[in-house]
């Protein structure tokens, strides 16, 4: 028999897991679908726009940790799923999820960290100066971003979870702990360039939410592996350049009217 191409040898496993652990999967998704409406519900009325601002400390850290299990859980399933089925214990898949969004939620500490000292050193920009160019050359970054070895790397280990978990294992609620944070590292390293997209174009917005979720779910679970890189490369680059030349042509953008970009707090 000749040898499975890799990218169909990484997802396999974690198709086949899939369909023998439906109901934990299921609860993953129903999870996420309750994280959707949550977050919807806490972000009414707060898309001020790209680079909008990020509130208090504790109030953007548990609507991060909310975003992240709605973004993530559907992509993540499988891998969890893989996991479920080669452990013995009945509730580890419990520690690994844990330590997957302790991972998004330190990412999304540095973030609102990096965004408090941004602030402090530099007032926040003009929309019609300094900031679309911000907002694009962010964008831009992400799209060059794909298309480097570090994130074919990243994206190998999140599209190949037999080996990356073959490679860490650890037993025990402490060992599923430990490669949950793990996974979550090669995610984090992954999708940290479409994170600060969502950033740029509105953190508070739903409908950028989606679009990096659909993005995320693309390059991580379909089995065109190229495909989905170059498409979602492809998607970040008009982004980008429509933002430069023409920012009121892009569906879902709130394009800040002239002046100083207004800054959302929490309700």
């Amino acid at each position: 028999m000749g040898a499975a191409h890799p990218v169909e040898a990484g997802l396999r496993p974690a198709y086949a897991a899939v369909r023998g652990q439906v109901v934990l999967v299921a609860v993953l998704v129903a999870l996420a679908a309750v994280g959707w409406w949550w977050a919807i519900e806490q972000m009414r009325g707060m898309d001020d726009g790209p680079w909008t601002g990020l509130g208090t400390f504790g109030w953007f850290t548990t609507v991060w940790v909310v975003m992240m299990a709605a973004m993530m859980f559907p992509s993540v399933a499988p891998t969890v799923a893989l996991y479920s089925r080669m452990s013995r214990g009945r509730w580890t898949p419990v520690a690994f999820v844990t330590g997957y969004l302790a991972t998004w939620t330190a990412a999304g500490v540095v973030a609102f960290v990096m965004g408090v000292i941004a602030g402090r050193i530099t007032p926040r920009p003009l929309w019609d100066d300094a900031g679309r160019l911000l907002t694009g050359a962010t964008l831009l970054l992400a799209a060059a971003y794909e298309l480097t070895p570090l994130k074919r790397a990243c994206l190998a280990k999140c599209r190949s979870p037999l080996g990356l978990l073959l490679g860490s294992w650890r037993d025990g609620w402490a060992g599923a702990l430990r490669m949950g944070v793990r996974n979550g590292a090669w995610c984090v390293g992954c999708c940290w360039a479409l994170m600060a997209s969502l950033f740029a174009l509105g953190v508070m917005s739903p409908v950028w939410m989606a679009v990096v979720a659909v993005l995320i779910t693309v390059e991580k679970i379909l089995p065109w592996r190229r495909t989905a890189t170059y498409g979602v490369a492809l998607t970040l680059l008009v982004l980008g350049v429509l933002v430069l030349a023409a920012p009121q042509t892009v569906p879902g953008l709130n394009v800040p009217t002239p002046g100083l970009m207004p800054m959302a707090l929490p309700h």
